[in-house]
């Protein structure tokens, strides 16, 4: 595994599993929201997004972490392993609500510069629909994935448990 995206709902946990990842087997970790955002909330123009995201992806290892489906095709192409994150809604919604609560009000190290944490109902409102509008869409996406490995965890249990069973 040298090529690594971690993907799934916000609040799941993928930025912590990447960390860890990245701790265990030595891989640089590039987080997509560092890539996407700029300054006070202000999202990159796609354009320039994509060439960032693709110049990080020509590397030869990384772990990849954040979602941006408009770009998972580009991600997909050039991963060997995809890790999703597929945890009830419920989990991931405490999970954004303990982050927001922990860090309000300030930037987050996987994060843009300039991007406090804040809480917004929108994303809210895009955590608790994350599986009825992207679940069917990501497993599509990951059914093609021949000579990848696709890993499926569903549960922060299970992922421990995941964790626990990898060599180094």
């Amino acid at each position: 595994m040298e090529r690594v995206l971690v993907i799934g709902s916000p609040g799941a946990g993928k930025t912590t599993l990447s960390r860890r990842l990245a701790e265990k087997w030595g891989l640089p970790l590039i987080h997509l929201d560092k890539l996407y955002w700029r300054d006070n909330w202000q999202p990159a123009p796609y354009e320039e997004f994509e060439a960032r995201l693709l110049e990080a992806a020509a590397r030869p290892a990384w772990i990849l972490d954040g979602n941006y489906s408009r770009t998972l095709p580009l991600r997909l192409e050039r991963c060997d392993t995809v890790i999703y994150l597929d945890y009830p809604r419920a989990v991931c919604l405490w999970g954004v609500l303990r982050r927001v609560a922990a860090g309000y009000g300030r930037t987050r190290p996987d994060m843009g510069v300039g991007c406090p944490e804040r809480l917004d109902w929108d994303f809210l409102k895009y955590v608790w629909r994350f599986p009825k509008n992207q679940r069917r869409k990501l497993f599509s996406l990951l059914d093609g994935q021949e000579g990848k490995t696709v890993v499926v965890l569903r549960s922060r249990r299970e992922t421990a448990r995941w964790l626990e069973g990898l060599a180094t």
